[in-house]
């Protein structure tokens, strides 16, 4: 894709790939489902994953994977607040860019 993805886009995707599991995704998924929809490496995803849970977006827990701890991303209720705000501000940014480029009149 030719269109930069800035940090708030990416913390909109990132919540709303976490929030499709309700017992919490891990990294490697959350990279792979992200990667359907835009290019990321996951040296870009990992600093999103801590700066989510630093704001209270993101509960983190490990759990056991083949003998091995295996790290879990979870929303929490401001994620899912912060989830739902991204949303609502996508539906009007979205409508108003494509407005645009089909030459659409913006009430």
């Amino acid at each position: 894709m030719i269109f930069n993805t800035g940090a708030a886009l990416l913390d909109a995707i990132v919540l709303a790939v976490v929030s499709k599991e309700e017992e919490g995704t891990y990294g490697y998924k959350i990279t792979q489902d992200v990667r359907r929809t835009i290019e990321i490496s996951e040296s870009t995803l990992y600093p999103v994953l801590r700066r989510l849970q630093k704001d209270d977006c993101l509960q983190v827990y490990d759990r056991e994977c083949g003998g091995r701890n295996r790290r879990y991303y979870k929303l929490t209720s401001a994620g899912e607040a912060q989830l739902r705000l991204y949303s609502d501000e996508w539906k009007v940014y979205s409508r108003k860019i494509s407005a645009l480029f089909s030459g659409e009149e913006l009430a």
